[in-house]
Order: structure tokens, then C-alpha cells, then sequence
């Protein structure tokens, strides 16, 4: 055996050591009262998982072969293309594509990019291309340039005439420490378990696990607080949505359109921690065809603050950059992917259970995280259910959302269409909408599955603390009434309907791969994907058994949002 082989062996021995004594203990596993569960078949899902596992070999085609996936590029679509094949081998049935076009947007790729320093050294910039970003003219060259933060109005008035040829830097991202005194990864610990399972309920989601990287209030001029008040004020009226940054706000088209009429070689957007892919494109602006052509660049602080210093010291730092990327504007439109397991009682075929994750990506690293195990995870449960020959009472459906990182596109238009839609008026149900039985979704990183959040639904937490008996020895025990958000099982929240997440370790999800360059496969652990396949797999077929559909959110009241 190679020495690269033996951490391999002896993880795959830790992970069908824990699946025995579960074996083994399961039996006396206390459950709910009145909440049937059928151990034996999850027995059968979990020995299966332990010893058959195809999780990593998926997740490696979604994340090294097949990857990035972002939404409306080409690389979704033969992402998709592989997907739909696997799921047909399986067994799957009316394995097919649902396209939504709204909002409309337009295809993107990287095709080739370099970003060097020539000057006073030679040195590497670490650094992805902005998505959505305009090109160079083949390598430009040029100087580095800091450039006070502040609004369009402000910025076009001190800088008129003094930016052509240059790389703009603007100066808040500026001397921000990235030394994290916490550990990199982590498991949630019996203490934050315990917390969150005696949470109370709470309004609206939020990934607040997750935290973020905000930092103190933004201090605005007179000048630019009327024009933020503008700005948010449009927002608002178009139903979308509006973050302000400091430094150069890359949503503001006419700033953008005088940069590019200046002549700007390219603005260089420094990150908080290796480089980021999603910074300016909530609002649309950047996805249109006539966007202004100023190339945007994320560059991680390391590289960033060196520049930032040099420029500072009045050392004249010249960068080359070659940045290809091709649009395709005929991509307007995306999609998302469906599979089915037929149901087999004939009372209760027509009713559904539904298991997702989102599909698309950014493209600064693979998508392995963020969210190939996500997908990987529900692919492999559909596959373990078909493997075993599992007949479900109910209809299942597998469903891989494309938009995510833009809002939830894509679950949101599979919901209206299927399930119905609020307005002032009320919401209006579709029949569909009725026989919606549940949808659990996977999207918080690679991460071993510790429970659920009930979603303020706390009728649900019988049925899932008799669920999870079978797992409670290996680490999922923790219900809490708190919600989660930023992901798509809120769509269905939204639609009346009981969507769930659940509840992960972090390990290093928030602090490093998320929305980064270092989202890749190597962040993935192969017993917490294999157990959390096995735990999705097992939830599926419960809610597919069970003579009752699972309790639901109140319905949703009428609104005027978008």
C-alpha cells in the first residue's frame, strides 16, 4: 500500500466502524411516539453508503471535470448534459430540463487570464476575473492607482483626466488584516448545538451562521448619501435589491460608463480573504449586454495590500493584465434539472417529495463546496433509493436549481410555475401546491449533518426527532425552531410549504471557501458527505412512507414585492 493510500483505508475503516455500531445499536434507538420509522431499510441505506459509495466519484466530475457552473454559461449546460445521463443509468424517470427566463440574463466564461507586476519586481497577482467582467484588449499595461472611496458624483470629479491607462485600486479595501485567530475549520461543538436547540423562534431567515464580512456603518458625504438614497429608492422600486459597498460601487452604471470613456485599464477589487467571484452583480447591471466594458478584477488582500503599500510609499508599480472572457448573449435563459422515482400507491402517487440543491456556481474556484456537495449529496440519495430497489409510496423528485447566487432564480420560478405565487390580491395556490409533501435541501458546504432547522414549525419536531433516532449515535440530534436562510428551500417557505435545511458542521465554509478560489474539492471530507447521503437518503423515504404528508408554514399573506 502507498503512503498517499493509507489515510484513504483507514478513514474508509472509521466511517464503516461508526455504520456498524449504528447497525448494531439502532435496534434500541427510542422514537417518537406514534412516528413510525422504518430502520431496517435505512439500515439497508446506510450499509449500502458505507460500502458502495459513488459520492466522491460525483462530486468529483461536478467539481474537476464539470465545473465552474455558473448560471447561464455554457458550463452549466454540459454540467447538465452529465447529470441528466447519470440520473437516467440510475433508473430515474421524465429525467428532463426546465428553462426560466426571469429575470433574462447572459451567458459568461473566462477563457484566459494573467495578472502580473512588472515593476519595481516581477511578481504574481493573485487574482480571478469579476463575473460577468469585459475583457482586455489582448495585455495592457499600466500604473497602479489608488483612488479615494466615495460616490459616482465625488469620484468623476476628482479623477476627470487622470485615469487613462491606469489599474484603479480603490482605497477602502486598504490595509484589512486577514489573520484569523480561530481555527480555519471547525465542528459545531455540544455547547452550540445545544444552543440552537434551545433557541427560540425567530422572524425571517438569514444565513446568520455563516456570518459575513461587513465591517462598521459606511459614512457618507451629503453629496453621496442623496445619491445612496436615490440609488436604494430605485432599487426598491424595480424588486430587487441594493447593497452598499464602500469603495467603488460596481453596480452604478454611469460611474462605470465615465471609467470607461477615461480609458481605465481595469478597477481591482480587493478581497477580505483570497479572492471572491460575486461582488456587484445583484442588480443585473453587469449581466447586460451594453454594460460598460471596464474590466474587474477580485484580488486576494495578500497581493492587494503589497500593492496598495508600494503605491503609498510612492513606488511607481506597473501591472500587465491579459483578461479573455466571451459572452453569449444568446444564453437569456436557464434551467433547472428534474428526476423522478415513480410512486406505487396508487393513494398516494400523485403527492411529492421533493429533495434539492442549487447547481450553479461561481467560477473563481469549482464549486465543490458551494455547491457540489450539495448536489453530489442529492444525487447520490436518489441513486442509493434506486440501487436498493426501493419502491416509495409517494412520487420523489430530485431537483438541481441553476440562479442561486442571483436570488434564488431558479427554485423561485420552479414554485410559481408549479406551486403558485402571492400579490396584493393573496397568494394563488396551484393544485400542485397540495400535494407537495416536503423539500430538503442541502447547501452549507461539504459539512456532517447535525439535525435540522424546523423553520418555525414546530409540529415538525416529533417526526424528525424520531427520524433522526438512527443517527443520534454518530453526531444528529439537534432540532431548533430557529430558520436559515439564503438558500432554496425558502422558496418553498414562501409557497406554503414545508421546505427544510439542514443543520451542518461549518468546518471551513464561511471563513474560507465561500464564494472563493479555494472552493474546491480538496475542502471536502468523505465520511461527512457519505453520511450525510445516507441521513438525505433515509429523511426521503420517510417522508415518502409516512401515511400523512408533513405539517406545513402558515400560507403565505399578499404582497407587492417582485
Amino acid at each position: 500500500m502507498s503512503a498517499t493510500g493509507a489515510p484513504i483505508c483507514n478513514a474508509r475503516r472509521r466511517f464503516l466502524g461508526a455504520v456498524a455500531v449504528t447497525l448494531a445499536l439502532v435496534a434500541s434507538v427510542p422514537v417518537a411516539a406514534q412516528e413510525e420509522v422504518d430502520v431496517a431499510t435505512i439500515q439497508r441505506i446506510q450499509a449500502e453508503e458505507a460500502e458502495h459509495s459513488q459520492i466522491m466519484d460525483i462530486a468529483s466530475w461536478l467539481s474537476d471535470v464539470y465545473a465552474p457552473r455558473l448560471t447561464w454559461s455554457p458550463g452549466e449546460g454540459r454540467a447538465a448534459d452529465w447529470t441528466m445521463e447519470q440520473m437516467k443509468s440510475w433508473g430515474l424517470q421524465n429525467v428532463h430540463e426546465e428553462t426560466w427566463s426571469d429575470p433574462p440574463g447572459i451567458g459568461w466564461e473566462n477563457e484566459r487570464f494573467s495578472l502580473m507586476a512588472t515593476s519595481p519586481v516581477p511578481f504574481i497577482v493573485q487574482a480571478v476575473p469579476r463575473a460577468w467582467s469585459a475583457s482586455t484588449d489582448g495585455t495592457v499595461s499600466g500604473t497602479a492607482i489608488r483612488v479615494e472611496a466615495g460616490c459616482g458624483a465625488e469620484l468623476m470629479q476628482q479623477y476627470a483626466g487622470k485615469l487613462k491607462g491606469a489599474f484603479v485600486l480603490p482605497t477602502s479595501a486598504v490595509n484589512r488584516p486577514v489573520v484569523d485567530f480561530e481555527p480555519t475549520g471547525r465542528r459545531d461543538t455540544d455547547e452550540q448545538l445545544a444552543a440552537m436547540a434551545a433557541a427560540t423562534p425567530q422572524a425571517g431567515g438569514g444565513r446568520a451562521r455563516f456570518g459575513g464580512r461587513g465591517g462598521a456603518a459606511i459614512q457618507r458625504s451629503p453629496v453621496c448619501q442623496a445619491e445612496f438614497e436615490r440609488d436604494s429608492a430605485a432599487a426598491a422600486a424595480a424588486g430587487r435589491r441594493f447593497f452598499a459597498r464602500p469603495g467603488i460601487n460596481t453596480n452604478d452604471t454611469t460611474l462605470l460608463r465615465w471609467m470607461e470613456n477615461q480609458g481605465v485599464a481595469a478597477i481591482l477589487l480587493g478581497d477580505t480573504r483570497h479572492t471572491e467571484g460575486d461582488i456587484g452583480t445583484d442588480n443585473g447591471a453587469p449581466r447586460m449586454a451594453d454594460a460598460p466594458k471596464v474590466p474587474f478584477v477580485h484580488v486576494a488582500m495578500e497581493s492587494y495590500g503589497r500593492l496598495a503599500r508600494m503605491v503609498e510609499k510612492g513606488v511607481p508599480v506597473q501591472l500587465e493584465l491579459n483578461m479573455q472572457n466571451r459572452f453569449f448573449p444568446q444564453n437569456t435563459s436557464s434551467f433547472n434539472i428534474i428526476g423522478e422515482i415513480p410512486g406505487t400507491d396508487p393513494a398516494l402517487e400523485d403527492q411529492v417529495v421533493m429533495l434539492g440543491g442549487h447547481f450553479d456556481t461561481w467560477h473563481g474556484g469549482t464549486g465543490a463546496t458551494d455547491n457540489g456537495a450539495g448536489s453530489a449529496t442529492m444525487l447520490e440519495a436518489v441513486r442509493l433509493l434506486m440501487k436498493l430497489g426501493l419502491k416509495p409510496r409517494r412520487t420523489v423528485r430530485i431537483a438541481l436549481w441553476t440562479g442561486e447566487e442571483q436570488g434564488l432564480l431558479g427554485s423561485r420560478a420552479y414554485v410559481r410555475q408549479h406551486f403558485g405565487s402571492a400579490d396584493a390580491s393573496g397568494f394563488h395556490a396551484t393544485p400542485e401546491q397540495a400535494k407537495l409533501a416536503a423539500y430538503f435541501n442541502v447547501d452549507n458546504g461539504g459539512g456532517k449533518i447535525r439535525g435540522v432547522y424546523l423553520q418555525g414549525i414546530e409540529a415538525e419536531r416529533p417526526i424528525f426527532d424520531a427520524w433522526m433516532g438512527p443517527f443520534r449515535d454518530q453526531g444528529m440530534a439537534t432540532l431548533t425552531i430557529r430558520n436559515t436562510g439564503g438558500t432554496d428551500h425558502l422558496s418553498f417557505i414562501a409557497a406554503g410549504l414545508p421546505g427544510f435545511q439542514f443543520i451542518q458542521d461549518p468546518l471551513d465554509y464561511s471563513n474560507l471557501t465561500h464564494h472563493t478560489n479555494q472552493d474546491v474539492y480538496e475542502h471536502l471530507i468523505p465520511d461527512d458527505m457519505k453520511f450525510n447521503a445516507a441521513v438525505v437518503a433515509s429523511f426521503v423515504w420517510q417522508a415518502a412512507q409516512r401515511d400523512e404528508m408533513l405539517p406545513r408554514p402558515p400560507m403565505p399573506e399578499a404582497t407587492n414585492r417582485r
